[in-house]
């Protein structure tokens, strides 16, 4: 039985596909290796300056959190935001990089946690 010319031009394409998405992958790998200071550092500050915003909106202006996660700055939609009504706290987290709470104390307002590094 004779093999159909389609999958006899398959297979070159799949190598193709692999080299390209490895060397998509080094090159992402190269870029954050390279810029890490800088993303290390716009993530600690993006999750911080989320934090304590949403903390603020959340627990002294009383609104809900999904409607406090508007008022982030743009370049921030990677931070999510997470309560603890019982706690007081919202913890923004920037992917794989930083993350920070704040918690609402009386007589102060929202309150950034002290960083460990």
């Amino acid at each position: 039985m004779a093999k159909s010319p389609t999958s006899a031009r398959a297979r070159p394409a799949t190598r193709w596909g692999w080299w390209v998405l490895a060397v998509i992958v080094l090159a992402i790998a190269g870029a954050a290796t390279v810029f890490r200071k800088e993303i290390n550092g716009y993530g600690t500050i993006a999750s911080a300056y989320s934090a304590r915003v949403a903390c603020s909106c959340r627990f002294v202006a009383g609104r809900p959190l999904k409607d406090c996660a508007k008022d982030k700055l743009a370049g921030m939609e990677a931070v999510t935001l997470v309560e603890d009504e019982k706690a007081m706290s919202v913890t923004a987290r920037f992917p794989l990089v930083a993350s920070a709470t704040a918690t609402y104390r009386k007589g102060y307002g929202c309150v950034l946690e002290p960083w460990e590094e």
